[in-house]
């Protein structure tokens, strides 16, 4: 093997093995998320009981993939347990006799498979636009990308989906040379991309036009095959049905794999939706358990949420919050780079296709994440740091004389940040904001604090504070006696009852109700845990 060859295949190989000890480290010290009990404890009702009740606002396939890791523990399930699905993840972790931890890190651990192989996806796509430099630059980002690390070691649904919608571009975008051989693999992508999670919706239109000119584009690309345009343009469309039908076919697939019987029962309380968006969902040719799971996520969209930005809390979910939120939290090399990769598309005349595939996309789903009424956190646009690491990668076609030695010191600043926050990823935020330690003081929920320190909470009180009385405010799927954290709930007493250590999760620190403001006024902040969890003495 060369040795140019050698150095490329090593530098991939430190990138995602960094990358992959990460997630490994960071999902092994880090307790339940919110969301991941509900994840897994429907993955499990899935597997041992082939039924569909649970969960049903996301389709089932990230929940199988979970399913393959909690396997190898057998976990112990009541078939009978009748509550909802956060308590079925509680009783599911702490309940029933299984270990936590164990459960936990083998959910999560094909997630973490996954989100390393979706590097190699980035890498190969960077590769094609802009060669072997543009390549290393998109993998570079992807693989200290804070957020993708953070989501990417969890038991959740928002990076896979990404994936496999970067997946399915990728394979049209390969289908302009071999459609035959890639637009079927690239219906089989999409279809996974939407048995994982339904926000992957709104780019369906898009990817099917793309597919259509894929064919469109080959047929025309070489002269002395050329069709009659009607017979070219019947074609295209062709594609395009043909890769609609082979995603559909896989959705279909997701739910026949939990239950070959499709046993459903709309669940009661769904809204009923008027108009055009109602009509959309009756028209979709999916399992009535997917157009049921779109009602429950329209009702979730019709609430008011709490929201939380730049140390003030409001009511509503204000357009800019998502712009505001990834400013804060993506490193501001990775920033300039996606920047003059999109400019870069744009301005090369053979990069404009390219762009047509990833541009919109990544415009049309962060404008519908924009419209959303849940402020909690950057996850909502994951795909970002996916489809614009691979833009990015085309800065290695400026002709500029020290351009790629530019674009290699910015991604060793996107490096070196991402290594200096080492294991506490989910609370990173860049240097222009006060750095990890102050990203409670900006953002809340997934952002900062979605219930992951629970486990170091404990280990940290047992070995700084033994013995001290602990009043705790904690949010989060955790059960604080398991973690060994004997606390009082500082509600139940008045409060100048209220004396010893004050232990506060930072998301309810930002919405802290009037009684839970005058207590942290009169206490004074000593400690912190993972930059999630603050400790106050009083």
């Amino acid at each position: 093997m060369p040795r140019r060859r050698l150095l490329y295949l090593l530098a991939v190989v430190a990138m995602l093995g960094q990358m992959a000890f990460a997630m490994v480290t960071t999902a092994m010290q880090q307790s339940p998320t919110i969301d991941e009990p509900v994840y897994v404890g429907t993955a499990e009702v899935y597997r041992q009981q082939h039924s569909l009740r649970y969960n049903p606002e996301h389709p089932p396939l990230g929940k199988l993939i979970m399913a393959a890791g909690t396997a190898f523990a057998d976990p112990t399930l009541d078939p009978a347990y009748p509550g909802n699905q956060t308590r079925l993840g509680r009783h599911l972790l702490y309940e029933s006799g299984n270990n936590p931890f164990q459960l936990m890190f083998l959910a999560r651990l094909p997630i973490i498979l996954l989100t390393c192989v979706f590097g190699l996806v980035v890498l190969a796509f960077a590769r094609d636009l802009a060669g072997p430099a543009g390549g290393l630059i998109a993998l570079g980002l992807y693989a200290f990308s804070p957020d993708v690390i953070a989501h990417g070691s969890l038991a959740t649904l928002d990076v896979p989906a990404a994936g496999m919608l970067l997946t399915a571009v990728w394979l049209i975008w390969r289908a302009r040379a071999r459609p035959l051989l890639h637009l079927p693999l690239a219906g089989l992508a999409l279809g996974a991309a939407l048995s994982i999670r339904m926000s992957v919706l709104p780019a369906v239109p898009l990817l099917v036009l793309l597919a259509a000119w894929a064919l469109w584009h080959a047929q025309r690309s070489r002269p002395e095959q050329a069709l009659p345009v009607r017979t070219a343009l019947l074609r295209s469309a062709g594609a395009a049905i043909g890769v609609g039908l082979i995603a559909v076919a896989v959705v279909w697939l997701s739910y026949l794999a939990v239950d070959p019987r499709l046993r459903w029962t709309t669940p009661p309380g769904l809204p009923e939706i008027q108009g055009l968006k109602g009509l959309a969902v009756d028209l979709m040719p999916f399992p009535q358990a997917y157009r049921d799971g779109m009602l429950v996520q329209f009702k979730f969209e019709n609430k008011l949420y709490n929201g939380f930005l730049f140390g003030e809390a409001y009511k509503g979910s204000p357009w800019y919050y998502l712009p505001a939120a990834l400013l804060i939290k993506t490193p501001l090399a990775m920033i300039g780079l996606w920047v003059a990769g999109a400019i870069t598309m744009l301005v090369i005349p053979r990069l404009r296709a390219a762009a047509v595939h990833l541009l919109p996309i990544s415009a049309l789903l962060t404008l519908v994440a924009m419209t959303g009424s849940r402020n909690f956190g950057t996850r909502y646009v994951i795909f970002l740091p996916l489809f614009l690491a691979v833009a990015a990668g085309t800065v290695a076609l400026i002709r500029f004389r020290y351009s790629r030695i530019v674009a290699a010191v910015l991604v060793l600043t996107v490096a070196a940040g991402s290594l200096l926050t080492f294991p506490y990823y989910l609370p990173y935020s860049n240097i222009a904001f006060g750095g990890t330690s102050n990203t409670h003081n900006n953002l809340h929920d997934a952002n900062v604090d979605w219930g992951q320190d629970l486990a170091r909470l404990g280990q940290h009180l047992k070995t700084r504070y033994p013995g001290e009385p602990v009043w705790l405010v904690y949010k989060g799927a955790g059960v604080p006696a398991y973690y060994g954290i004997d606390a009082k709930d500082p509600y139940k007493v008045p409060e100048d009852q209220v004396r010893g250590l004050l232990v506060i999760s930072d998301s309810r620190v930002a919405l802290a109700s009037l009684r839970l403001k005058r207590l942290i006024d009169s206490s004074t902040r000593i400690d912190q845990v993972g930059y999630s969890i603050s400790i106050y003495r009083r």
